[in-house]
């Protein structure tokens, strides 16, 4: 080995001693970095007033602010009526729909509110029109008008000093075939009480009259008489002329059956 190559043997060792020891150098330095302490200074912004303190003294507090305009939170029993009510109304909802909020609740209760009294209103004009248009004797759903029936409580009171020949003639000259039937039927009641068939009672019904004729015969006529006066009587419609033959037959024919017994 040439001199020259020692040397170079010698500078490549000394190269790597050295390459490994700046490597172990960084390693170290890494490892122990010393961060250096940074010191800020803040500017306090805040001014200081350093005017002399003026102390103020508030007297008799209490009495100045007693009225109930200063009292905010009133409690719910002190309220009127119908602000209980509708807090009432309005904590039910909330309950039974499960709403999140009062706010809701309450939105909730005051359409309710609302629609109840609307109505209200329809129900109370409904009534009101219906009573108008009742007491002028027709109603505006009817088929047909009825006209304004005569009062004969004081026929129905006397009827063994009636004439009701004449008064059934009197209806049908006025074309009141309604009320020919009713006097018919007075008619008809009057024949059965003198034959002592029934006992006339102003308060009785067709169900006691039926019930106390013993002949099955005359039941059975009387029934159909009943049928004939409840229908036309009571019935919504006017009754035409032909209508009224048939029934003024049926009376006729049943009064004269009794009275030739």
């Amino acid at each position: 080995m040439t001199k020259l190559d020692q040397v170079n043997k010698f500078l490549i060792l000394l190269f790597i001693f050295f390459s490994f020891c700046l490597s172990t150098l960084k390693v170290e330095a890494k490892g122990n970095t010393i961060v250096p302490e940074i010191q800020i200074t803040q500017t306090d912004s805040l001014k200081i007033d350093q005017a002399p303190i003026i102390k103020r003294e508030f007297n008799d507090l209490s009495s100045k602010y007693k009225s109930k305009k200063f009292e905010y939170d009133r409690p719910l029993s002190e309220t009127g009526w119908w602000t209980r009510f509708k807090q009432w109304l309005s904590n039910f909802f909330k309950e039974l729909f499960n709403f999140t909020d009062a706010g809701q609740a309450s939105n909730f209760t005051e359409v309710i509110l609302k629609i109840a009294a609307t109505l209200l209103i329809v129900l109370v004009v409904y009534f009101i029109f219906k009573a108008i248009i009742n007491k002028e004797g027709t109603w505006v759903f009817s088929k047909s008008g009825k006209k304004p029936l005569p009062k004969i409580n004081a026929i129905e009171e006397d009827i063994e000093n009636q004439n009701f020949s004449d008064l059934v003639d009197h209806a049908i000259n006025q074309d009141n075939y309604r009320l020919a039937i009713r006097y018919y039927y007075l008619w008809l009641l009057k024949t059965m009480n003198a034959h002592e068939l029934i006992v006339y009672d102003i308060e009785k019904t067709n169900s006691d009259y039926y019930y106390e004729i013993k002949s099955e015969s005359i039941k059975n006529q009387f029934s159909y008489a009943s049928y004939l006066y409840n229908y036309i009587w009571y019935g919504e419609f006017n009754v035409d002329q032909i209508q009224f033959g048939k029934a003024k037959d049926a009376f006729s024919k049943f009064i004269n059956t009794i009275d030739n017994e």
